[in-house]
């Protein structure tokens, strides 16, 4: 029989609990002129709200000022939305830049406007209808709530702490734990279970279907229940995918602020 309420309840974060879609597209502008220092570095008509529209199909930050190149060069959103992996690795063979180097700009970007107007940056960013509530409820709650996201972990502090939400550090898994998220879900697990001395139940929330999807075909993780978060960055097609299986739940915003019984 299931457990009614979770032991652990794991949350990723941009697109669960945080949108911070205006933030993105401006980190990504500035990176993209930091690295091909265009003519004018005003961002044209229209750029924003098709990077906003694309934003499913990025994983981690560094592909983020590729997409804007994409973008300026015109490539059908069709075309990105179905093939952005191998563009992605295509735009990438074009620099003599790595990966971790871009992000390594994307993120010096975004420490530079923090500390110039910490205010400023807080404020590109909105947390979803009613996930504050909830997250002051869950962590007065039996349930131990943990963030998994490729976020780097000082940033995600910072936002919450602008809500007074004090999580600890060993709560918060973010990309310089260099660890994919079914790894950390196996540590998490293995560490209370061990603590407890029997079985738990660990819920995962998540707005990226392919990360589900992988964690879904993992045996030694079949015991945790999936969610995909059908208010994040996800498109329709992958919501229709969640509706169709049999390991991964849709769940709603509405859904989520209520007891976990109603999650079904």
């Amino acid at each position: 029989m299931p457990h009614p309420v979770p032991t652990i309840l794991a949350l990723d974060f941009d697109g669960v609990v945080c949108d911070g879609l205006i933030e993105y597209f401006q980190t990504a502008w500035l990176t993209y002129c930091q690295i091909w220092s265009p003519v004018d570095d005003t961002p044209p008509p229209g750029l924003a709200e098709r990077f906003y529209r694309l934003r499913p199909v990025i994983e981690t930050g560094w592909e983020m000022p590729i997409l804007v190149r994409s973008l300026l060069e015109n490539i059908p959103d069709s075309t990105l939305f179905t093939h952005w992996a191998t563009i992605a690795q295509q735009q990438l063979q074009t620099l003599d830049l790595t990966p971790a180097q871009i992000a390594a700009q994307l993120d010096g970007i975004r420490d530079n406007w923090i500390q110039a107007d910490a205010e400023d940056w807080l404020a590109q960013h909105r947390f979803y209808p009613g996930i504050i509530d909830r997250l002051q409820q869950m962590m007065n709650g039996d349930t131990s709530l943990f963030i998994i996201t490729t976020k780097e972990q000082r940033f995600v502090r910072q936002l919450l702490q602008q809500h007074q939400i004090e999580l600890p550090e060993s709560q918060i898994f973010g990309k310089e734990v260099k660890r994919p998220k079914a790894e950390t879900l196996r540590l998490l697990i293995q560490k209370f279970t061990q603590a407890a001395g029997e079985s738990i139940s660990v819920w995962f929330v998540e707005d990226r279907l392919k990360t589900l999807q992988n964690i879904a075909l993992q045996p030694d993780l079949a015991t945790v229940r999936l969610y995909l978060a059908d208010w994040g960055y996800n498109t329709e097609a992958d919501r229709q995918a969640a509706q169709q299986s049999d390991q991964i739940h849709l769940l709603s915003l509405q859904t989520l602020a209520q007891d976990f019984a109603a999650w079904g």
